[in-house]
């Protein structure tokens, strides 16, 4: 009897489970989805890991539930922006080393095209003030955007599994307390679940994944070895060596990224100003794909279109290897007991602090009752009409604009 097409193993080795709706997907159609994903994506990682979730694994069928989760756990294991590290763990899962390489160029060149082209206007037109208009619009928008995102993706996720809400509530209420992410958490999240349901008979013998796990234990020796590392000789070498050991300090979301930039290029080095720093934090927010891609925004204003493409490239780089050489090992332990529930635990972890970083965005976008009544608005547009996402943005931003001019 002939294979069904749709279970046949693709280049993660990863079957299909039983009922699951799988499809062949060619690697250009692939590439294609993240092209377009960079380009009209909002709502930062939380917002893009739905949508790869709703695209790729519910409506589609391209990527698996356990392809998914796998590489949903890697990103929050990590460092480096989860979205980009998701997107590009299944490029990988999917297609090996051309396909992680083929979707990390997809999914960030269209939002770097944009922040360079918003760059050159900054720096034509001296300031953003209309950016801060359309922003007071879309902050909100972005929250509804978001919510629901998130929502879907914990659903998808705990199902209906006790534990697993447990962890998403204890997370949720812990990342709403510190207003940030503890990526050990997610560990030891991932460790509660495998003790309570496949312990190990022989800690040290079973337990090879912990090489995997036990990774962000290793970031203090990494900070460590980068503070001795010292600024390097040459601006364009020391905006790249700067951004490169940045990305090395941030797990989940990209926003994670902002109190490192704003240390070394306000505080430290005096790159920026602090008007400067909130004008890039602003383009990271109302621009697609990424948010860590403000980086080329800063990188432009420090030294033009080199300095722009050495700070992209010096975050997403470590992203890119911190994805692909441990996505090997994810394969071939895929049906280890221990790691299944390893992985459990994580996600449900990832998906509590996820939900954390809306309630605390959410504080932040929605402070008076104009801000309010968008995020009810595009929350009603979204989840009752199903309209895209980048319409209900735009609108948004008009709605916005039009309320910051008649408020000044």
């Amino acid at each position: 009897m002939a294979d069904d097409p749709q279970m046949k193993n693709d280049a993660s080795g990863i079957k299909a489970s039983p009922g699951e709706k799988r499809k062949v997907v060619s690697l250009w159609d692939f590439f294609g989805y993240f092209l377009k994903l960079g380009t009209i994506g909002f709502g930062g990682p939380v917002a893009l890991a739905g949508f790869m979730n709703q695209d790729l694994v519910e409506n589609r069928g391209w990527v698996s539930e356990e392809e998914y989760k796998l590489g949903l756990t890697l990103a929050q294991v990590m460092p480096g922006p989860m979205a980009a590290q998701l997107a590009i763990a299944l490029g990988y899962f999917k297609y090996g080393i051309l396909g992680a390489t083929l979707v990390a160029f997809a999914f960030v060149m269209p939002s770097f095209l944009m922040v360079l082209g918003l760059a050159i206007l900054y720096l034509k037109y001296t300031g953003l003030w209309w950016m801060q208009a359309l922003f007071y619009g879309i902050g909100a928008s972005v929250i509804a955007i978001i919510a629901i995102a998130v929502y879907k993706l914990a659903r998808m996720t705990n199902k209906r599994d006790p534990l697993q809400w447990g962890i998403f509530a204890v997370l949720l209420v812990v990342t709403v307390a510190t207003k940030t992410e503890l990526a050990w958490l997610f560990i030891l999240s991932g460790l509660l679940v495998l003790f309570l349901r496949t312990p190990p008979r022989w800690l040290k013998d079973r337990f090879h994944f912990f090489s995997l796990a036990t990774l962000p234990a290793f970031q203090p020796f990494i900070r460590t070895t980068a503070a001795y590392a010292g600024p390097a000789s040459g601006s364009l070498l020391q905006i790249f060596t700067f951004f490169f050991k940045t990305s090395f300090f941030v797990f989940g979301s990209g926003l994670a990224i902002v109190p490192f930039l704003y240390k070394g290029l306000v505080q430290d080095f005096g790159w920026l100003n602090e008007q400067q720093f909130l004008d890039a934090v602003a383009v990271a927010m109302i621009t697609p794909g990424p948010v860590v891609i403000t980086v080329g925004f800063i990188g432009y204003l420090l030294a033009s279109l080199p300095g722009a493409i050495l700070a992209a490239l010096g975050v997403f780089l470590p992203v890119y290897l911190l994805t692909i050489i441990p996505a090997p090992w994810l394969k071939r332990n895929r049906d280890n007991p221990q790691l299944k529930s390893f992985v459990q635990g994580a996600t449900a972890s990832a998906t509590g602090a996820l939900t954390g970083a809306v309630v605390i965005l959410g504080q932040r976008a929605i402070f008076d009752l104009p801000t309010a009544g968008i995020a009810l608005a595009s929350f009603f547009l979204l989840s009752r009409f199903k309209l895209p996402e980048p319409l209900v943005v735009l609108l948004a931003g008009g709605i916005g604009f039009s309320i910051w001019l008649l408020k000044k």
